[in-house]
């Protein structure tokens, strides 16, 4: 079923909140006789409350629904430290917000612990290897993201920013930080997997099958604002963001964790081909998100990835 608020406040659709559904075809109307768009069809109703949607937007969940495409390339970026409810919407995250307009939103995703360092290890490797702490350096052994991609044919490249040089295996070098760096922990990648963000092509085409872009802190949302973030991803993922929506391509933007304010609950947006644009509220964890972009390349899911719900409802093929 699909979740229906009243339409006295569907202005909030022209309004502040740049994330709408806007873009979608077969437009519908509230009450109020203002038109949104359609979603997909639901298998259970969201509470709109709980999602934090606007009043008057649909908001779509689905337990079953079309495969994640196999992607030509696969764009992950990780930003820091906030919760769903500081970015969505945020007049201080317009690029964000544009991002969000052509793609979907998931209204109920979740980091999996504090503080930084596991959820990165979890989301790149679907386990958090018992760490606790952003204690650095890491040496960890097991199944990665890289080294499933690597094994099947693909490649992978993680691009950080402020790096001083490819492969560079310290702990910190002014605003980077290996922390947010996890697949430096893995001795069994080489190191031409970790890249300086300088190294991230200019033309899309010669980007890796998948690809993580970490900003420095002053750009990731820890030490800078959002709006300083905003303006960065504008700069260094706006020509792939238009790029990737007529290429066979995605991008993702997700958080490592929430400001411990809101349960971990952050912001996870999805743009490119073959996404409907909308809300949706199935849950999901990184680990759902790494057996999603595994599944894209028929890849096994292995760690927790291996049965945790996938990016679901929001796949048009």
């Amino acid at each position: 079923m699909i979740n229906r608020v009243g339409g006295a406040a569907v202005a909030v659709l022209t309004m502040a909140l740049a994330v709408g559904c806007s873009g979608l075809t077969a437009p519908h109307r509230t009450a109020a006789g203002a038109p949104v768009a359609a979603p997909l069809k639901a298998a259970r109703s969201v509470s709109v409350e709980a999602a934090g949607v606007p009043a008057g937007i649909f908001v779509a969940s689905a337990t079953t629904a079309a495969r994640i495409p196999r992607y030509s390339h696969i764009v992950v970026v990780v930003l820091e430290n906030h919760s769903y409810q500081e970015i969505i919407g945020s007049s201080s995250a317009p690029f964000l917000s544009q991002v969000a307009r052509s793609g979907a939103v998931m209204t109920r995703s979740y980091a999996v612990t504090h503080p930084s360092q596991p959820n990165y290890l979890a989301l790149f490797s679907g386990s958090t290897h018992g760490v606790s702490s952003d204690s650095c350096p890491q040496t960890l052994t097991g199944p990665n993201l890289a080294s499933a991609l690597r094994s099947h044919g693909h490649s992978f490249v993680g691009y950080s920013e402020s790096m001083r040089a490819v492969g560079f295996a310290g702990c910190s070098q002014g605003h980077y930080v290996r922390k947010h760096n996890p697949w430096v922990d893995f001795d069994s990648l080489p190191g031409s997997v970790s890249q300086p963000m300088n190294a991230f092509p200019l033309n899309p085409a010669k980007l890796p099958t998948v690809s993580f872009v970490v900003p420095n802190l002053q750009h990731d949302m820890h030490d800078g604002t959002i709006a300083q973030s905003d303006a960065w991803l504008r700069q260094h993922l706006g020509g792939y963001s238009s790029w990737a929506l007529t290429h066979n391509s995605l991008l993702i933007v997700t958080a490592d964790e929430d400001d411990r304010s809101a349960g971990n609950r952050i912001a996870t947006i999805l743009s490119g081909a073959h996404v409907r644009p909308g809300f949706y509220g199935g849950r999901v964890t990184h680990y759902g998100i790494l057996r999603s972009v595994l599944d894209s390349y028929r890849i096994t899911g292995f760690g927790k990835a291996a049965t945790a719900a996938r990016l679901t409802g929001m796949w048009t093929s």
